[in-house]
């Protein structure tokens, strides 16, 4: 019997947004491929009912997918995580409007309830457009407009790989701005303001993969929860925690997505290391294909 196993869809790439067609392509095969980004033999990730327990989508644009979810929940129950941060399009010029994406989640929620998603308000990037006065403010309004529909806003602070500050460096120069890497007490200081402000709200602030930055009022994220995902089908999902990363306290999972993949343009994305990369794979996606990813 193969055992069952939550499906992550992507934090590699957006699926909702852009690769949709193919992941109900796979839902109906009841299967996909994967490239592993580590080297390695690909791997196959059931998808087939009985098979998963449950699907955990990454997305900053549910529309495209909106209306295969009732489908999909037929096959397993999902969660969404749902990211919102209101950037100025220097940093993020390639995702929906802001209002839009927070009608998304209203719909979300009105239709699967709101344990069904998770807002995110991550990374936290700190720059000369995104102060901290900034951040605070505009957390302000985010979670005034999702007030009642989520639970749960989930942060972080950006990590600043080689290819994040080198993509960021090009952003800075082309759109005139500077921007940095804060202490640990700046950013405690900010985590535990948006903490206040969330709570004011109705809702949990958690970090993710970050426990240095957790404060009173906030706790560790559990961004992949098997917790959240047997709410939604009031019975027990059972998976132990097996995080990708230090830090992490993800319920374990297998990741069905592609790194350089999503062409959104977010200035600080790990996952991207060109958007012109990303773009190009993009066009050549077939959505036939067993994997979202090259296996060669």
């Amino acid at each position: 019997m193969i055992p069952s196993m939550i499906v992550s869809a992507s934090y590699r790439t957006d699926i909702p947004a852009f690769y949709g067609d193919w992941f109900m392509k796979r839902l109906a095969a009841g299967h996909a491929l994967v490239a592993n980004p580590y080297g390695g033999k690909p791997y196959r990730v059931s998808l087939a009912a009985g098979e998963v327990d449950g699907f955990v989508f990454w997305t900053r644009n549910i529309g495209p997918l909106h209306d295969r979810l009732a489908e999909i929940a037929a096959i397993a129950p999902f969660m969404v995580q749902f990211t919102i941060t209101g950037y100025p399009r220097a940093l993020e010029p390639g995702v929906i409007e802001t209002e839009t994406a927070i009608a998304q989640i209203r719909a979300l929620s009105d239709s699967f309830g709101p344990r069904a998603v998770v807002w995110r308000y991550d990374p936290i990037v700190e720059s000369s457009l995104t102060p901290p006065a900034w951040h605070r403010e505009n957390f302000t309004r985010l979670a005034g407009a999702l007030r009642g529909y989520v639970d749960e806003v989930t942060i972080s602070f950006a990590q600043v790989y080689a290819k994040t500050s080198r993509n960021m460096d090009v952003a800075a120069r082309d759109h005139g701005f500077a921007w940095g890497d804060p202490q640990g007490r700046d950013k405690r200081a900010l985590a535990g303001a948006l903490a206040e402000i969330a709570g004011s709200h109705g809702m949990r602030l958690t970090v993710c993969s970050q426990p240095e930055h957790t404060v009173d009022g906030a706790a560790p994220a559990q961004c992949i929860d098997a917790g959240r995902l047997s709410d939604l089908v009031d019975r027990a999902i059972k998976a132990r925690v097996k995080g990708n990363r230090p830090g992490c306290l993800c319920s374990e999972s297998r990741d069905i997505g592609a790194y350089d993949s999503c062409p959104q343009g977010c200035a600080y994305c790990y996952a991207v290391s060109s958007r012109d990369k990303a773009k190009r794979f993009l066009a050549a996606h077939d959505r036939e294909a067993e994997a979202l990813g090259s296996l060669a």
